[in-house]
């Protein structure tokens, strides 16, 4: 190992190219996957408090899903992506639904595959069991790959833009992700 006096040697500096965006990109994984794991919870408890109460499964399903929305929508903002840029709160909101929809539809799209088509040719597939596997195991696993990519693409996007080579995405590094030439009064966020 290298002495902190070596020549060539510079413990205290943070890593960059690949390397930081990797480690930006688990960190941001890692808090979506609670703010996820959270929002799940939240859904799948109303789900089936609904179906329980005799609510119909795309009924139920829907209206689960926009409580569950509202909590990630406010955890991604606030947590997740706080370190990128938020100056236009509306559009976040309006553009986070709009596609949190779409990731709905691929949900409610595989229910409806195996509540109503393969459960039209076997009835198990009608069943509490398969319409919670459908929709909170396969429908979820699909709309969250959709999600993450299109929240953090389009909803907190990065403004260094898809070329930024060496930026640390932490979260006390929030002037980093600024695209060189920067100017002090360019950062209203």
């Amino acid at each position: 190992m290298t002495a902190a006096g070596t020549l060539g040697s510079v413990p205290d500096t943070p890593p960059t190219g690949l390397r930081a965006k990797l480690r930006g990109l688990v960190r941001e994984l890692g808090k979506f996957g609670t703010v996820g794991a959270i929002s799940f919870t939240i859904d799948t408890v109303i789900f089936n408090l609904m179906l329980g109460a005799g609510a119909e499964t795309l009924v139920a399903k829907l209206i689960s899903t926009v409580v569950a929305t509202t909590v990630a929508f406010l955890g991604n903002r606030f947590w997740t992506w706080r370190h990128r840029a938020h100056t236009h709160m509306a559009r976040q909101y309006t553009m986070f639904f709009v596609l949190n929809a779409i990731g709905l539809g691929i949900g409610l799209g595989c229910l409806a595959i195996s509540h109503y088509g393969l459960g039209a040719i076997w009835p198990a597939f009608q069943s509490r069991l398969a319409d919670n596997l459908s929709a909170q195991i396969v429908g979820t696993a699909a709309g969250t790959l959709f999600r993450f990519w299109s929240y953090r693409r389009f909803v907190f996007p990065d403004t260094a833009g898809p070329a930024d080579d060496g930026h640390d995405l932490r979260d006390d590094t929030r002037a980093a992700t600024v695209t060189p030439p920067s100017s002090p009064l360019s950062d209203s966020a």
